[in-house]
């Protein structure tokens, strides 16, 4: 079950301004290709299609990928596509230099993250039991970063071919619910194999600080327009499950799965 928490962490509020109450502003002029501004950076954000203006939204994060920046994901067909039918608002910040911090504790993106998700608060009503975060490549890497950093407070973590290089690196909590896709002839991100090979190796980070690594995970396959293998542990001692999706292919985003995972993610919470 689908059990999210707000992103919003007091340590970060007094880095951009409150106010004693919030009046919407969903400016069509900050969406899709055009840049909200935040002090020297910026991020995009992308309403779902049919939206009624008022009600409240879920909530994707997703880092775009090395070389890129946010309105790559906007137009994407396996991204802002997929959010825009799933009645979830998209949020896609821009990275300096078209990259991301995300290789040791106390990143400058984690921070900025924070302040992005504060702002867009008063722009759109948005749900934050209902907090996703998502990445491909080192915007993967960057999902689990910011993942690692604000714990529990992340819902779901949806990794796309990229993760922590040190998978023995240490978090305080984790997200609530770990999901993650990896192609096995990835030689961008290469597919991170267990000691002996295994093909669980890319979650074993999260399978160490869940309570699943002694579990034997369910193994089934699947498919949208290409097949998947799913491995699932969902009895782990912390109550918090990981799955993880394997393919076949090489360094992509693979097709239809993130669309899936919203389809059940919220059909989960009832939404």
């Amino acid at each position: 079950m689908l059990r999210l928490k707000t992103i919003f962490a007091s340590s970060f509020l007094s880095f951009v301004l409150s106010i004693p109450s919030i009046s919407y502003s969903s400016d069509t002029a900050c969406t899709g290709n055009t840049v909200c501004r935040l002090g020297d950076r910026g991020y995009h954000v992308l309403p779902p299609d049919n939206w009624d203006g008022k009600s409240t939204l879920p909530v994707l994060l997703h880092f775009h990928g090395w070389g890129r920046q946010g309105p790559v994901s906007i137009n994407h067909k396996h991204i802002g596509q997929a959010t825009r039918k799933a009645g979830v608002l998209l949020i896609a910040p821009n990275g300096l230099g078209k990259s991301w911090d995300f290789w040791r504790p106390g990143s400058r993106d984690t921070s900025f993250t924070n302040a992005v998700l504060d702002d867009v608060s008063k722009r759109y009503p948005i749900d934050r039991d209902n907090l996703m975060v998502s990445g491909y490549s080192w915007g993967s890497s960057m999902a689990w970063r910011f993942a690692c950093e604000a714990g529990d407070k992340v819902g779901v973590l949806l990794g796309i071919s990229g993760t922590f290089y040190d998978q023995t690196e240490e978090c305080a909590t984790g997200p609530v619910e770990v999901r993650h896709v990896h192609g096995l002839k990835d030689t961008v991100m290469d597919f991170p194999y267990g000691p002996n090979g295994e093909e669980t190796g890319p979650v074993r980070l999260w399978q160490r600080m869940n309570g699943c690594i002694s579990q034997t995970p369910a193994k089934s396959q699947w498919k949208t327009s290409q097949q998947f293998t799913r491995y699932e542990w969902k009895n782990c001692s912390s109550d918090k499950p990981v799955t993880l999706d394997v393919h076949a292919g090489g360094h992509w985003i693979a097709r239809g799965w993130l669309a899936q995972q919203l389809d059940e993610l919220l059909a989960d919470n009832g939404s």
